[in-house]
């Protein structure tokens, strides 16, 4: 006889492992964070607002992501921890229900010149596999088409111990690579022009070297020319002989002794190249990267027509296509002729290739081609090409973060950018946005908005909860949410016009157009459009143009706001005249510079394979100078009482009788100007946000004497309630007598302009066209182009 079983009808209580749907963060005090306690749903899209240098970057990043990847670092060995950055454990009481954090932020990709989109992506790897399996003729292997592989060959004997006896055997070998020799790789080759170097009317001994820092007393430059022996000093350099000119401008490394002083005398052309050609450009002082602006210029190398690759590797073609065609195509344009491409043998290749370059297209850089140099791409572009080899990634449980995933994008291509940060939440991913963009926070399940100011008046959380939430609330991001900015009633006239005729930088298709000056004028258009290229390409780089780019502020730790725009200088000869010393005692850099920490007001003590560990120096107590400087006053304060001002506090302090410094007020009301009240004067550069470094390099552009500014997407990092701020800015400038140049994709600054420039209609190929110019009014009611019909729509026409 069979028993019935009965069960529980009821259902079983959750399993533990249910339980962890939660990142909770309890007591964060990095950066500017004030103890901050906040739960984020996992497997949700949660974007985190506020104003720029609210504290999101510092919650965000700093904290959730940094402990992500310290915790993942330390499951490594020892010795390979050893290779790998070391990190330090935020400032954080507890982390809980992390997963492993994937970070795509708007860090530049490497300048390095031979990165190209190709090679980081790994397309430029899959094409070379392709071309050595199908390439006719057949040339090699994968290596023969790299532009990174010299060929090289060598012969010789090799000595090998074989069951106790010695053998001697003779061999050789060969590398194909793909490199071109004359260029290294690099696609162009660089010429000196040595009339930036010398002043051939003039001897060595009357300071011919026109070089920056190449003092005539200087042992390591000009003195081991003067009084090597190779040349005359006394002789104009014109009237050298071919042999001294030979030895002055070529020679190879040779020793020479100079008062008794073993040197390294070399050609002036090698010399050159090594001191200053090989560092980044952007790591440069000014005046030093001015000079190598003048006195060096770069062709397209004549042996490879550009395309960085030998010969041979050009000869090989698969459907009369090289790789060297493939690499320069538009990638929405390769991806097509990959499709086309049917050869069962590489089927998984082909695959694998198809996606990628798919995936440039469904991101919306299929404008841009592999073997376009990395280091040219934007902030947005160099996050864009990130997130590809996200897409097909069959990961999940992971944290996605994401620094302003909009930053460069259209109206119109910013939903095709929400649809993927949904697509990555759908597959079962947490997806962490930092944004300002209305129409991506929208899209979130979960905000979170810090403030409510900036700096130290910021490091809270003031909501969290819904988009809608978010509306209703009281903050500033609430209160900004539903802004919108209302065409001109009425626009500036112009006062000239600055021609442009026969543009053809990049996608620029014979461009004619007048740029009205003495006006603010936009510059819009797609991603891709021919924006960037009409205006910086275009524009003559005269000394009435000032520029202001997005590229990053590089500084160290011991870089400030006062070090940067020069603020310190006056400060310091405004103390010395005051107390009658030298100015140096007042630099942490130099004199005055507290002796056991050096001047960084921490020490930095090296764990071996652990996070180092910087702690407050206990003799000046962080403030980073002697004692004894200490004692000297300005107006009653001391220089470390000063560099702790923030910018308001110090506009105001240097304004009053007892401190009056001219110099030093000006700076710092260019500093309020933008925005940059907040900022204290000693903040480490290292600690601002992107937006705050950019609005940094503006204050300090404002001070030179240029007639047209050309300005970047500004509104980059600003939050809604700093946008309004801006164009307050942009309207003082144009209503001081100077000419604004904007190339922008926010609507705000759009409406506000007196003057728009459309390119388009597409990107790549399909852009490089004058579209539509006049006023906003007129763009609203043509509503010809895509920017027309997404400006109709935001200012409600």
């Amino acid at each position: 006889m069979s028993t019935a079983t009965t069960t529980d009808t009821q259902s079983p209580a959750p399993h533990a492992a249910d339980s962890h749907d939660l990142i909770r963060v309890h007591g964060a005090r990095e950066n500017n964070l004030k103890d901050v306690s906040i739960e984020i749903p996992k497997r949700r899209l949660t974007v985190f607002t506020g104003v720029s240098g609210s504290g999101k970057s510092s919650l965000v990043f700093s904290t959730i992501a940094a402990e992500s990847q310290r915790l993942i670092n330390e499951t490594y060995s020892a010795f390979v921890q050893g290779f790998m950055p070391t990190l330090a454990r935020p400032e954080v009481d507890v982390l809980e229900g992390l997963t492993t954090a994937i970070i795509v932020d708007q860090q530049r990709m490497g300048s390095d010149p031979r990165s190209t989109v190709g090679t980081a992506t790994d397309a430029n790897a899959m094409l070379r596999i392709l071309f050595s399996r199908l390439g006719k003729p057949h040339i090699g292997s994968p290596q023969a088409f790299s532009f990174n592989v010299a060929s090289i060959s060598g012969a010789g004997a090799v000595t090998t111990e074989r069951s106790g006896r010695t053998v001697k055997e003779r061999r050789s070998f060969s590398i194909t690579g793909g490199m071109c020799p004359r260029c290294e790789g690099r696609g162009s080759v660089s010429d000196i022009d040595l009339t930036q170097l010398y002043d051939d009317s003039r001897s060595l001994a009357e300071g011919a070297f026109t070089i920056p820092g190449w003092k005539s007393d200087s042992f390591w430059t000009v003195r081991v020319y003067a009084e090597s022996g190779f040349v005359d000093p006394n002789k104009p350099i014109r009237k050298y002989t071919k042999r001294e000119m030979q030895d002055f401008l070529y020679k190879e490394p040779t020793k020479v002794k100079i008062e008794g002083v073993n040197l390294t005398y070399e050609g002036l052309i090698p010399k050159i190249q090594k001191s200053f050609l090989s560092k980044d450009r952007e790591a440069m002082q000014p005046h030093i990267r001015a000079f190598v602006d003048r006195a060096v210029t770069f062709t397209t190398c004549p042996a490879c027509d550009g395309t960085r690759l030998t010969e041979a590797a050009r000869s090989s073609k698969i459907a009369g296509i090289s790789i060297a065609d493939a690499c320069a195509m538009q990638i929405s344009d390769l991806a097509e002729w990959v499709g086309g491409l049917s050869e069962p043998s590489v089927a998984p290749l082909l695959g694998a290739l198809r996606h990628t370059l798919d995936s440039f297209v469904e991101i919306g850089l299929g404008y841009l081609s592999l073997d376009r140099p990395s280091g040219t791409l934007s902030g947005g572009e160099a996050q864009r090409t990130k997130m590809i080899r996200h897409l097909g990634s069959s990961l999940t449980d992971v944290t996605y973060v994401f620094d302003e995933p909009t930053i460069g994008l259209h109206p119109h291509d910013i939903q095709r950018m929400n649809n993927l940060l949904l697509r990555l939440r759908d597959k079962g991913n947490t997806v962490l946005v930092v944004e300002h963009k209305p129409e991506t926070i929208v899209i979130a399940d979960h905000v979170v908005d810090l403030g409510p100011g900036a700096g130290t008046a910021g490091g809270t959380v003031c909501f969290e909860g819904g988009v809608e939430g978010l509306r209703a609330s009281g903050t500033v991001t609430g209160h900004h949410f539903d802004d919108r900015a209302a065409l001109k009633a009425t626009v500036r006239e112009p006062s000239g016009k600055l021609e442009i005729r026969g543009a053809k930088a990049n996608n620029l298709r014979d461009v004619d157009v007048d740029v009205p000056l003495g006006v603010l004028v936009a510059i819009t258009g797609v991603a891709g459009s021919g924006k960037s290229s009409l205006v910086h390409g275009s524009i003559p780089a005269s000394e009435g143009v000032v520029a202001v780019d997005q590229a990053p502020i590089r500084g160290s730790r011991r870089s400030n706001p006062a070090t940067y725009t020069g603020l310190l200088e006056p400060i310091r000869k405004a103390f010395a005249k005051a107390n009658g010393v030298k100015p140096a005692l007042f630099s942490a850099n130099s004199e005055g510079a507290c002796p056991t920490c050096n001047g960084a007001g921490v020490v930095y003590t090296d764990l071996g394979m652990m996070a180092g560990v910087a702690t407050t120096c206990e003799e000046c107590e962080g403030k980073r100078y002697q004692a004894s400087v200490l004692e000297y006053h300005l107006g009653g304060r001391d220089i470390s009482e000063v560099l702790a001002m923030s910018v308001l506090e110090a506009e105001e302090f240097f304004g009053t009788e007892a401190a009056r410094t001219p110099a030093a007020h000006a700076i710092l009301s260019r500093l309020a100007d933008v925005g940059l009240g907040y900022l204290s004067l000693g903040q480490p550069l290292t600690t601002l946000s992107g937006g705050e470094r950019q609005r940094l390099k503006l204050a300090t552009h404002m001070a030179e004497k240029g007639g047209v500014y050309v300005l970047d997407e500004p509104t980059t990092g600003l939050h809604l309630a700093d946008v309004e701020q801006l164009l307050g800015l942009l309207d003082r400038l144009v209503d001081s007598g100077k000419s604004v140049i904007v190339i922008e994709h926010h609507q705000a600054v759009m409406a506000h302009a007196d003057w728009i420039i459309d390119l388009g209609p597409g990107a790549g190929h399909d852009g490089g066209r004058v579209v539509f110019q006049g006023t906003p009014a007129d763009l609203v009611a043509a509503r010809s182009t895509l920017t027309g019909e997404h400006l109709a729509a935001y200012v409600g026409a």
